[in-house]
């Protein structure tokens, strides 16, 4: 299987590539679009602030290959906010593969949510033997709103998605690769797609 893990500067790459070394998997860190186009599955990962990510999205032309992409994508944390239509980090325009925006976190709550929280309401293979309410671990500050792509929720002051599915399009807010047993089965449930 040949897994690519998008590289276009914007994410703790490593600790995702050690996450599926462990499942036996070694990922290719890659930003050729040839490579990603050949890809069997492919991971979109982002840390950071969303507007200077979708720049360099751009400036690598990315940002039009990967709403176009026909295998499993999993978009995690800003990678996946970066799939909906906007954010409010830096007024950021997105790819518009998940139907939703993107808000920040109200001043009456701690920003960003840091640490563990669990995930309900689960819908999809990805989650296949994890149960409801698992704890996952996060790091946000924005979160995107629930809407008809949601496959798992998580409450934070509002009630968020979590997680998001259009076709072979994956998002989780959450960061599974440091999520421990449970972060990793999605992982391998993610290559099992």
């Amino acid at each position: 299987m040949k897994l690519v893990i998008i590289n276009y500067g914007a994410g703790n790459i490593k600790s995702i590539q050690f996450a599926f070394k462990r499942l036996g998997v070694d990922a290719v860190l890659s930003n050729d679009i040839a490579e990603i186009k050949a890809a069997d599955k492919i991971i979109f990962p982002g840390v950071g602030e969303a507007s200077s990510a979708m720049k360099m999205l751009k400036e690598s032309g990315l940002d039009t290959i990967i709403p176009t992409l026909k295998q499993p994508v999993l978009g995690i944390c800003l990678g996946m906010q970066l799939m909906c239509n906007s954010s409010e980090e830096g007024n950021t325009k997105g790819l518009g593969i998940f139907n939703v925006a993107v808000k920040r976190f109200a001043n009456d709550v701690k920003v960003p949510q840091m640490g563990w929280n669990v995930i309900s309401d689960l819908k999809s293979d990805l989650f296949k033997t994890i149960k409801d309410k698992e704890f996952m671990y996060l790091v946000h500050s924005y979160y995107a709103e629930k809407c008809d792509e949601m496959i798992a929720k998580t409450d934070y002051q509002v009630e968020y998605a979590s997680a998001l599915q259009k076709d072979n399009f994956y998002g989780v807010q959450f960061h599974p690769e440091k999520s421990g047993i449970e972060g990793s089965k999605i992982l391998e449930n993610f290559l099992n797609l």
